[in-house]
């Protein structure tokens, strides 16, 4: 049986760059989005590291603002490096969804 959850994991790092692109946000809310679009099993301890990772490469940058639901969040943003590599990725998805899709297609009347 083909594991689902393996091929998103690929994808993980470039999702997250969409989602903070969108809007400045914080760790749990990146999970709950990302479980919303089908990243059922998400848990932020998958996340975390994640974030660390790419605000070390400065692809993303954060600030910590008080919350009013108790302890201040680090809010992340993304970085001009963050949205260029974010380009990079969305060209790079494109090639590949178009190229799978083209090979999965094979033998289907269109």
């Amino acid at each position: 049986m083909y594991d689902k959850s393996q091929l998103m994991r690929g994808t993980l790092e470039g999702c997250i760059l969409k989602i903070i692109s969108l809007e400045t946000t914080y760790g749990y809310e990146i999970v709950t989005k990302l479980q919303g679009f089908g990243f059922g099993d998400m848990k932020e301890g998958t996340i975390y590291p994640l974030l660390v990772r790419l605000e070390k490469k400065k692809m993303i940058s954060s600030t910590i603002r008080p919350s009013p639901l108790g302890p201040s969040r680090k809010y992340y943003s993304l970085t001009e490096s963050g949205r260029e590599l974010l380009g990079e990725f969305e060209t790079c998805w494109h090639q590949v969804t178009e190229t799978v899709d083209s090979i999965l297609k094979q033998g289907v009347n269109i």
